[in-house]
């Protein structure tokens, strides 16, 4: 897989008109999304200029380009996950998710032809699954490392709080409680693949 601009060329200039209509200037020929997914999925980088008011629109266009993925049913997103990234939006984390998603993308990438390799040698028995599992688990770890950074008191507080108004608070807490939930399914699936790697 192609590097995004592997070559160190400048990227590729995509203009977006008024009527919605893409110009590739590098080949001087309108293009649609479905272009830009296959430049992306080739490794050109390119940025998407509104060719009225000169601003950069390359994550609209993006996060588009995976909004059509999504409805011609390449569902990647899982509904959880994006429930939990709609309620970042505006939380104190907020500035932290963007480089924990980068990083966690990135240590994917690199990773992802071991995965593919280990897909085809272990297909049949659990295919795959250890390797998300380890990875979401180093995802959870980072996360959760990033929680207490920014919130290092939070835990001595809750513990602080009389019985009844902390479990009030759990009631109104309920992005934590899927948070847990995630957590030990996490684990219980940990625990299925030892057993199955136990009996291979």
């Amino acid at each position: 897989m192609a590097n995004d601009n592997a070559s160190g060329a400048e990227p590729i200039t995509i203009k977006k008109y008024a009527n919605r209509r893409l110009y590739n200037t590098a080949k001087s020929a309108y293009v649609t999304l479905e272009h830009l997914a296959q430049m992306v999925r080739e490794g050109q980088d390119f940025v998407v200029y509104d060719a009225k008011t000169g601003e950069d629109i390359t994550r609209s266009v993006l996060t588009q380009i995976i909004f059509e993925e999504e409805a011609k049913g390449q569902n990647m997103l899982p509904i959880s996950f994006l429930r939990q990234l709609i309620r970042l939006y505006g939380d104190a984390l907020q500035g932290v998710v963007p480089g924990y998603l980068e990083a966690s993308m990135e240590s994917f990438t690199r990773n992802q032809e071991k995965l593919r390799e280990h897909i085809l040698k272990t297909f049949g028995a659990n295919p795959a699954l250890s390797n998300f599992e380890a990875m979401a688990r180093s995802n959870m770890e980072f996360f959760e490392n990033a929680m207490r950074v920014f919130s290092p008191f939070g835990a001595a507080r809750a513990t602080a709080r009389p019985k009844k108004e902390a479990e009030r608070e759990e009631e109104r807490a309920a992005p934590e409680t899927e948070l847990s939930e995630l957590k030990e399914q996490l684990r219980q699936m940990q625990e299925r693949l030892d057993k199955l790697s136990g009996q291979g």
